[in-house]
């Protein structure tokens, strides 16, 4: 169910966004217990030369980033695992990438169950079907 886009700023590798790809899941999975049966994720990559932390590239710095937004129906996580999942997912991915600049980004993103969905359906209908009568 939820969405995951990065945007990530290191050299060129093989691979590379395969592998973000399949740790972000993976984290959204052990953190906040999504599904990765139903995890959409879009990686793409920026060039280094043209992302600035502080006024200077992350070239010039020898540095990596990434930003990564996921979005989640509202109140399916508590604020323990959100930040549980921010913690683990700057570390995971400076193994994937090297060394990382602070200003690194995650953030987890709170939709409403009614303004939300994926297939053609809300996560609000989704959870009215699958309640007992």
């Amino acid at each position: 169910m939820p969405m995951i886009q990065i945007r990530f700023a290191a050299s060129p590798a093989a691979g590379r966004e395969a592998a973000l790809a399949a740790c972000a899941a993976q984290l959204a999975r052990q953190w906040l217990g999504k599904d990765p049966s139903v995890t959409a994720v879009l990686v793409e990559r920026a060039d280094p030369a043209h992302w600035f932390c502080a006024g200077i590239s992350l070239s010039e710095q020898s540095l990596a980033a990434f930003w990564l937004d996921i979005r989640v129906t509202e109140g399916t996580n508590t604020k323990d695992e959100k930040a549980a999942f921010i913690a683990a997912t700057f570390a995971a991915f400076g193994d994937v990438l090297g060394p990382l600049h602070a200003e690194s980004y995650v953030h987890v993103v709170e939709a409403r169950g009614d303004a939300y969905g994926y297939g053609g359906l809300t996560q609000e209908r989704r959870y009215i079907a699958a309640r007992p009568v």
